[in-house]
């Protein structure tokens, strides 16, 4: 997992007393942000949005042509990775072994302006579908280190 179990195993004290955020059942190592997210309903939940978002939204057009039409596999495909990359179970490596998201990625040009479009989508669909603040801001950060690790030109 990229990023996501150093986050959430740094949840500093004052952010987990306030009421408004995590219960201490919630921080506890046992749950995941895959657990937190909803499980299975959760991520595929995030990941309709996130493509709906992609295809409805005019000021994405320009990522959904890096994406192969129809997006139904893709769909798929990602919601298998963020399942292992959430702390739930590693379908796409089950599937596919180690996801080397650079290395499927390096025939697609992605920039700083793609990878900028790609975390508005994001932004958008996580606050589609997570209500939790903490996590929903945890999840920002872990998705915006793994937005800029994709760059590649």
């Amino acid at each position: 997992m990229f990023g996501i179990k150093k986050l959430f195993s740094t949840t500093n004290k004052s952010e987990t007393s306030s009421a408004s955020t995590f219960s201490s059942n919630e921080t506890s190592s046992s749950k995941t942000p895959y657990d937190l997210i909803g499980k299975e309903a959760g991520v595929k939940n995030l990941v309709n949005a996130f493509y709906d978002e992609m295809e409805s939204n005019i000021h994405l057009q320009e990522l959904l042509a890096t994406h192969q039409l129809p997006l139904d596999n893709i769909r798929q495909k990602f919601f298998e990775y963020l399942s292992g990359w959430l702390g739930g179970p590693p379908l796409f490596e089950q599937k596919y072994g180690h996801p080397r998201l650079r290395q499927r990625h390096m025939h697609v040009k992605v920039t700083k302006k793609q990878s900028d479009l790609w975390m508005l989508c994001m932004n958008i669909a996580l606050n589609k579908t997570v209500e939790n603040k903490v996590l929903k801001q945890h999840l920002r950060q872990a998705f915006g280190q793994l937005a800029n690790h994709m760059i590649n030109h």
